[in-house]
């Protein structure tokens, strides 16, 4: 009965974006009407909806991904990712305003490759120390306790929270009052504004956007074969699966996990670098992005790389079309339940496969 209930809404769902909805008429409209119309009437919204879910999604992997090789391989409760990657956003910002000198108000045509490409570096270099000290002083002596480690990095996370907001932003305007914890934007490189003919439905794109998803992308295919080719990968797995067995064997498996952690730490900056260029960071994303994680790990399962890809994904589409396709009957009246439909997907993955998509029954 419930997996038929499921599938029932599963369907309409499909139906409803594919042909019953109504694009928004001058005035009034009913239950049906949405922002664009079907995708029978409106190819091109569907199009372009499609690909902001896919370069989410790419977003969302790339900050995921570090807290599912974290939590969901190492089976360490980091809820201290989101923090790492507000701090990492802000460093960036500060470096890249550093090299500029262009002031707190910094134009994307005036940034060029090199000054992208620094702050990233910098900002995951600074991150993957950060996130060392913080495994070895505070959680490498407790591993296995989970309650104690949840509340260990709660409590980094708070800190973390209020020094951004009491030292960051550094830079500001000229004659302007500071607020801490501001929004800022880590400008792109000039080349990448602008739009791509896709060739498809003429759809116009942002390249801005097609990078992210490509980074995402090269990110998943980096961490494969970081993890499934190489002896320190090979090691990550073992470890994770008995523990005790890979130390006896002679591999140092603390300084293996502390390798892992860095990567993690190092992403999550990347995330923020990536994300504040295409939007910006603030005070208050470091509880945003950590439930982000929290949810793509769930739903793709723990300990699966491909699953937190395939979650991502799920997540990104299904939160791109409830924006574009919930009814906007009279005024905007359901758009801002678009994030309650990420959940009820949560709940959906959970009710059939409570380990996740791709995660294994321990």
């Amino acid at each position: 009965m419930a997996r038929g209930a499921a599938v029932a809404v599963v369907v309409f769902a499909f139906l409803y974006v594919l042909v019953i909805a109504n694009p928004p008429p001058e005035v009034g409209g009913d239950w049906r009407t949405t922002n664009t119309g079907s995708a029978l009437d409106d190819p091109s919204s569907f199009l372009e909806t499609i690909l902001d879910g896919l370069t989410f999604a790419g977003l969302l992997f790339i900050v995921a991904s570090g807290f599912s090789l974290i939590f969901g391989l190492m089976r360490v409760v980091n809820m201290a990712h989101g923090a790492f990657y507000l701090l990492g956003g802000y460093v960036a910002y500060e470096v890249q305003q550093r090299m500029t000198g262009s002031g707190f108000f910094l134009s994307g045509q005036d940034v060029n490759t090199f000054e992208w490409l620094v702050p990233w570096l910098v900002a995951m270099a600074c991150i993957a120390v950060f996130g060392l000290g913080v495994q070895q002083l505070l959680l490498r002596w407790n591993q296995g306790q989970d309650l104690r480690q949840a509340l260990i990095t709660i409590a980094v996370s708070v800190i973390v929270a209020d020094q951004v907001i009491a030292h960051f932003p550094r830079t500001v305007p000229l004659g302007t009052q500071k607020y801490g914890g501001n929004a800022v934007t880590i400008s792109w490189p000039g080349w990448t504004n602008r739009l791509v003919d896709l060739h498809i439905g003429g759809v116009h794109y942002s390249l801005a956007r097609l990078v992210v998803l490509a980074l995402g992308v090269s990110v998943g295919i980096v961490l494969w074969l970081w993890l499934q080719k190489t002896r320190t990968g090979m090691v990550i797995r073992a470890g994770v699966d008995d523990r005790q067995m890979t130390s006896a064997i002679g591999i140092n498996i603390q300084w293996t996990f502390a390798i892992a952690f860095i990567v993690g730490s190092a992403l999550a900056a990347f995330g923020a670098v990536v994300s504040g260029s295409q939007s910006s960071v603030s005070q208050g994303q470091d509880g945003q992005w950590l439930l982000y994680s929290l949810v793509v790990v769930i739903i793709g399962g723990m300990g699966s790389l491909a699953g937190a890809a395939v979650g991502a994904v799920l997540y990104g589409l299904v939160f791109s079309f409830a924006v574009a396709y919930l009814p906007i009957t009279g005024s905007d009246c359901c758009q801002q339940y678009s994030v309650v439909l990420t959940f009820a997907l949560m709940a959906l993955v959970l009710a059939f496969r409570p380990q996740g998509l791709f995660g294994r029954v321990a």
